[in-house]
Order: C-alpha cells, then sequence, then structure tokens
C-alpha cells in the first residue's frame, strides 16, 4: 500500500498551501469577473465570438487535465511528485496571463486567432500549476481530519486572494489608466504585470512550506491502462466531478454577468456625456458587489468545517446548493433601486457557495483513498485532475454561456441595452445560475462516501500500511 512518513503537520504548512490556492484565485477570479467585459469592452471581439472561443478550446483542455494528473503521478524528484510544478510553473503562469490581458495592434479576425492561442496557453499552464497543486492534498497527510483542515486553510487563503485582487484590479486599472500615455487596453496588461508578481511570490511560498508524505507502494509498477480502468470504476470521482462541473457553472454565469449587470442595468445611462463618471460610480458599486460575495464565501468556507461535523459533508453540501438555487431565483425580481435587498442576497448566496468548496477538495481526497481501498492502486494525480478538470470546464461551460446568451438577448458594448437584453441579464443573475445550483445539489444525492464509510476505508488502509511495514 501507500507509504507514509509520518511528520506533524504545522500551522505554517497549512498557511504555506493555502498561498497557493491564493495565487490562483486571483487569476480566477479576474478571468471570471473581467475577462468577458474586457474581450467585448476593451478588447474588442464580439460576444459570440468570444463565447465561442471559450468552449473551443475546452476539446483540448479537456484531455489536457487528466493528463496533466498521469505526468504528476509519475514524476520523481528530491521535493516528490508534485511540489516541483510550483516552482517550475510559476513565471510562466504570470508571463502568459499578461499576455492574455494584452490587446495587440489586429483587426478583429486577427484579435480572435489571438485571443484563441493565449487562452488556451493560459489554460494550460493553468493545468500544469493547479492539478499538481491540487493533488498536494492527497498527499501530505493521510488523515481525513487534517485534509479537511488543509482544504478549509486553502479555501480561506483562495478567497483571500479573491479579496485582494477585486481590492486592487479596478483600482489598478482606473490608475494606470489615469496616467498620462496610459490607454485602457495597457491599463490592463499593466495590471496584469502587478497581480502575476504577487501571484509568483504566493506559488514559491507553497512550493517552500509544503512537503509531500504519502508515496505509491514500492511494488505498483506505472500502469496507465490499470489506473484508468480503477478511475473509470470509481462513482464517487464521476458524482463530484458533476456536482464540480455545475457549481462551477453556477458560480462563473453569476460572476460572469455582475459587470454587465452594474453597468448596463444599474446605471441606466450609458451614452450620455456623464457615462464616464457615471461609469465609475457604477463599477464602485459592482466591486463592493463583489468584494461583499468573496468576504461572505469566506465566512462560509469557515462554517464548513464546524457544520459538517454535524451533519455530514454530503448533507452539508446539498443543502447548501439547494438553498443558493432558491435564492438565486429570487434576483429575478429586483429592480435597479433594492440595493440592499441586491447586496444582501449576494452575501446569502455566496455564503452557501463557500461552504461547499473546502467539501469538494476533501471529497476528492476521500475519492483517491477510496480507489486505493478498492484496488491496491493510488493515482492520486489523476483522481485529482477531476478538480482542475471541472473547475476549468464549470467556468468556460458557465462562461460560454454567458456570453451566448448576452449575444442572444442582443447585447452590443458600450451603448445602452434594450428592455428585452436587460431582462436577459436579469435572468442570467438569478435563474440561470440557479438552475445549475440545483443540478449540482442533485448530483450529490448520488454520493455514498459517507463520513462513517471513510472512517472505515482510512481504518482498514492504516492497517494494511502497518502490515506492509511489518513484512518489510
Amino acid at each position: 500500500m501507500a507509504q507514509t512518513i509520518q511528520s506533524k503537520v504545522s500551522l505554517k504548512e497549512k498557511i504555506g498551501y493555502g498561498f497557493g490556492d491564493a495565487a490562483s484565485s486571483m487569476f480566477w477570479k479576474i478571468f471570471t469577473f473581467y475577462l468577458a467585459i474586457f474581450y467585448t469592452d476593451v478588447f474588442g471581439i464580439p460576444a459570440a465570438a468570444a463565447g465561442t472561443m471559450f468552449l473551443v478550446t475546452r476539446i483540448w483542455d479537456t484531455a489536457n487535465d487528466p493528463i496533466m494528473g498521469i505526468i504528476g503521478d509519475r514524476t520523481n524528484t528530491k521535493w516528490g511528485k508534485f511540489r516541483p510544478y510550483l516552482l517550475w510553473i510559476a513565471f510562466p503562469f504570470a508571463i502568459i496571463g499578461v499576455l492574455l490581458f494584452t490587446t495587440p495592434n489586429l483587426d478583429v479576425t486577427g484579435k480572435i486567432v489571438y485571443a484563441y492561442i493565449t487562452y488556451t496557453l493560459m489554460m494550460m499552464v493553468y493545468t500544469a500549476i493547479n492539478v499538481p497543486y491540487a493533488s498536494l492534498l492527497g498527499v501530505m497527510t493521510a488523515k481525513s481530519t487534517e485534509r479537511t483542515s488543509f482544504a478549509s486553510y486553502r479555501m480561506v487563503f483562495a478567497f483571500a486572494g479573491s479579496l485582494l485582487v477585486v481590492a486592487l484590479f479596478q483600482p489598478l486599472v482606473d490608475g494606470f489608466n489615469s496616467l498620462e500615455m496610459v490607454d485602457i487596453s495597457t491599463a490592463y496588461q499593466l495590471t496584469m504585470v502587478v497581480i502575476g508578481l504577487i501571484a509568483v511570490g504566493f506559488f514559491l511560498l507553497t512550493f517552500s512550506w509544503t512537503r509531500e508524505r504519502i508515496t505509491p507502494p514500492k511494488d505498483q509498477k506505472n500502469n496507465l491502462k490499470e489506473d484508468l480502468k480503477n478511475l473509470a470504476g470509481n462513482i464517487p470521482w464521476f458524482v463530484i466531478l458533476g456536482a464540480g462541473v455545475m457549481t462551477l457553472i453556477f458560480n462563473s454565469v453569476r460572476d460572469g454577468v455582475a459587470m454587465y449587470y452594474f453597468k448596463y442595468y444599474i446605471s441606466n445611462d450609458i451614452t450620455s456625456e456623464s457615462a464616464l463618471v457615471f461609469s465609475r460610480m457604477t463599477f464602485a458599486l459592482s466591486t463592493f458587489y463583489i468584494f461583499l460575495g468573496q468576504a461572505t464565501n469566506m465566512i462560509g468556507v469557515m462554517m464548513a468545517k464546524p457544520i459538517s461535523a454535524i451533519i455530514g459533508k454530503r448533507v452539508t453540501f446539498i443543502s447548501a446548493m439547494f438553498t443558493a438555487a432558491a435564492l438565486s431565483s429570487l434576483f429575478f425580481y429586483l429592480t435597479r433601486d433594492n440595493l440592499f435587498l441586491i447586496f444582501t442576497l449576494q452575501a446569502m448566496i455566496s455564503f452557501c457557495a463557500g461552504i461547499i468548496f473546502p467539501l469538494m477538495w476533501a471529497m476528492y481526497a476521500d475519492a483517491a483513498d477510496y480507489s486505493q481501498w478498492k484496488t491496491g492502486r493510488r493515482a492520486t494525480g489523476l483522481v485529482f485532475s477531476a478538480s482542475s478538470m471541472s473547475q476549468k470546464l464549470g467556468w468556460t461551460l458557465g462562461g460560454s454561456i454567458t456570453l451566448w446568451l448576452l449575444a442572444y438577448f442582443g447585447f452590443q458594448a458600450n451603448v445602452e441595452q434594450n428592455p428585452e437584453t436587460i431582462q436577459g441579464i436579469k435572468l442570467m443573475m438569478s435563474y440561470v445560475p440557479g438552475i445549475a445550483a440545483l443540478i449540482s445539489g442533485i448530483f450529490m444525492i448520488f454520493y455514498k462516501l459517507s463520513d462513517a464509510k471513510m472512517e472505515k476505508i482510512i481504518t482498514d488502509l492504516d492497517n494494511r500500511r502497518e502490515m506492509e511495514e511489518i513484512n518489510n
């Protein structure tokens, strides 16, 4: 069975692990909140073209995640299997992030081609650093309670990174844009340079402060066919994958349309001479909306462990998603005068969304243990590739749905929108993500790895490790 090196997990290591998701989340929230509106309103490509680009690039990227998991499982260095990628990929991650928000002097067709190339590269480096990062959770400790603790630290730091980037991004863009000779497109580029350098620092801290303690069985031979066969029989893995995809669609649609909602609905004035001043006020409201969401996400993360300790991870997940679905539907009925209710619902929905993320990461680790318990083989990277795959697939589908629906409802950049478009934007803030949340909760009904069953599995695995040590 898998070998372990018993070592006490320190607070420093948990904090170090958290820094990795702070870095990733900074970029992820930029993609979620700002990339779509950058493409349509700054970069200058049609919404439908951007939405199609998101989906087409997924053809390669969907295969890229399990490939990276397979590569990670077969990597052997003095630093371990997964940690080295935090060192090797950190700088390419930041550089391609800057290129993603760079506006070349090309016609619309040339810009679309450039967007395809840079977005594909961005998702590839995201995979190359985040599949190994996620896989670390499965090899730093064998204790289920410690894994939940690591996952909670990860999520707290993820939302802290999100809060940081929400607080910095728009003010940096506005600040750079106010400088002489710096236009809005260059302001976005310079902002990404700043964010990229911060992310590199966070990734390097994770590399330095974490350790890998669990290794595959000494007699386990590399057998990709066997690993894939075992994965195909891992039903909990498929359940988490489905729930994860729908959860990310729920989040990405709500988050992706938020800037449009505030700019084109709450302001209701985009063509007059006061549009710039009014736009600045609108973006201030949207920034508060986003910041509030990230703050209450973090509170939800912190409540995940105590709540799930009482009612279990599965019931907590289902309850949170069903509640989020119900609350999201209420958004449709709010008007631009209901700012207090808009922010209140945002806080409540974000709290529910925050609860489920630590549970999901802990469930991936449980699925890896379940696979080893059932088959005698451990393929942590392959199992955890589902986390990155569901995250990117869900975000991309959500982003594509957002942009396609905007095009369907008649959206035109930087002009006052017609009533049908406004109605569509309101649907995208309410019922569309609500349906995704509902489906996510339904998926989790079929998750059968209860906390009690996982205790039995972990005990069995510990006994096997002890017997192996005695035999050796």
